[in-house]
């Protein structure tokens, strides 16, 4: 049985490398990926069974990036978790993630398991 794979775009490289090794300890295969410029390139190209976006990046915001790939055929079906740093935006976040096409949205003050709940979810686990 092959691992899911899931892409990580996020810009806080010490947070991305962290989530990364444990969900492969989790048994997932995990894409980084530290540039939203690319997100709909590489999300075409790798498949992901699942996609985490952090919603603050400096090229273009999550919400942007959420939008293209739910409106791009190769990609509309991929869940998308979007990720923020900002609890103060819950009001905001809470609103417009379906809005974009994002499955489930999370703080990055999270508890793994949350984490890994809403993943197993998302991917039918």
């Amino acid at each position: 049985m092959r691992k899911k794979k899931i892409l990580i775009i996020d810009d806080e490289e010490d947070l991305m490398y962290l989530m990364k090794l444990r969900l492969e300890f989790q048994n997932y295969e995990v894409l980084p990926l530290n540039t939203s410029t690319r997100a709909l390139e590489v999300a075409k190209r790798e498949k992901p069974d699942l996609i985490i976006l952090d919603i603050m990046m400096p090229e273009k915001n999550g919400y942007e990036i959420c939008k293209e790939l739910k409106d791009n055929m190769d990609t509309h079906r991929i869940p998308v978790i979007l990720f923020t740093a900002k609890p103060q935006a819950k009001e905001r976040v809470s609103g417009l993630y379906e809005s974009v096409g994002a499955d489930d949205y999370i703080f990055k003050d999270f508890e793994l398991e949350k984490l890994l709940s809403k993943i197993k979810i998302l991917l039918h686990e």
